[in-house]
């Protein structure tokens, strides 16, 4: 594959996870909306990634750790965004850590995170379309 078939096989990937996101909130799956969320973010990063580093994107799932070694600048609401829900990733799966979890992911409280979540992967393909 080619370097721009690379960033549109990502950036196609953490759209599709958006539409999975929503679908999976819309059904009141709460927690594992959020966990597809932190995908979603995770593949537009590797889009900018790809886009400003190389097309062997790193196999990890660190929002914050994929955002630097891009070279992004954030702020550091953001920085502690990516924290959060780089956290979904694990809250959402573990059983010591899911119940708990999913008492603090309640539908308004999803709600606002998702909308978040749709903000910054919009900003994040923006710097991808920069390149």
């Amino acid at each position: 594959m080619t370097k721009d078939e690379h960033i549109a096989y990502w950036l196609a990937e953490s759209d599709k996870d958006l539409v999975v996101m929503h679908s999976m909130f819309a059904n009141g799956h709460y927690t594992w909306a959020l966990f597809v969320g932190h995908l979603a973010l995770e593949k537009s990063l590797k889009a900018l990634f790809a886009a400003r580093i190389d097309i062997q994107v790193p196999r990890v799932h660190h929002l914050l750790k994929i955002a630097r070694d891009c070279g992004i600048m954030l702020t550091g609401e953001q920085e502690d965004f990516l924290l959060e829900v780089t956290a979904y990733n694990t809250k959402a799966r573990y059983p010591d850590y899911k119940q708990s979890f999913a008492r603090k992911a309640t539908r308004d409280y999803t709600s606002s995170k998702l909308e978040r979540i749709k903000e910054m992967q919009l900003w994040i393909k923006s710097h991808v379309s920069e390149q």
